[in-house]
């Protein structure tokens, strides 16, 4: 992996930890203080609608520290090795919990005519993609384990080789 690809998705890392942790710091207050304003029929929605943005926000940040790891990883050519599993076990774990709590926002927003049905249809889709998401890196992690099984095969071929010469 070049130098300049891991340094530009690094920045982009960097840069997304930094917005996920301003939605954190400054949008989640705000959206809380929205939320004093509810209606007193949708207010029993409002720390658990809370709780789901946060969750979800950390189940982001949670993706992206894996992948630094990978990226970090890769670049040290060790990618290829069981220690990489468990920062993709981590990250299809994280999409997966993301997928639920998205499909719990749906949930929360569905009764009632606070919030209309196609946004409720298009919360459900975006639970779908992520679900997507983490089923292509399943699909990864399979290409990752045939890997790491040809390089210890290469490896132990290499030392029968040496054996002989």
């Amino acid at each position: 992996m070049g130098q300049v690809t891991v340094l530009a998705l690094r920045a982009v890392i960097a840069a997304l930890l930094a917005g996920t942790l301003a939605v954190q710091t400054l949008m989640v207050p705000l959206l809380a203080s929205d939320l004093d304003g509810l209606d007193e029929q949708y207010a029993h929605v409002r720390t658990p609608l809370l709780a789901v943005v946060v969750l979800i926000v950390l189940a982001a940040q949670t993706v992206l520290i894996c992948v630094w790891r990978l990226v970090t990883m890769a670049r040290r050519g060790t990618v290829f090795s069981y220690a990489a599993f468990r920062y993709v076990h981590i990250v299809i774990g994280a999409f997966v919990a993301a997928a639920l709590l998205v499909f719990t926002l749906g949930a929360l927003l569905a009764p009632g005519e606070a919030v209309a049905p196609g946004v409720v249809l298009l919360v459900g889709g975006v639970g779908l993609a992520i679900v997507g998401i983490a089923l292509v890196v399943l699909v990864l992690r399979m290409l990752l384990a045939q890997a790491v099984a040809r390089e210890l095969e290469a490896s132990r071929m290499r030392a029968e080789l040496a054996e002989v010469i």
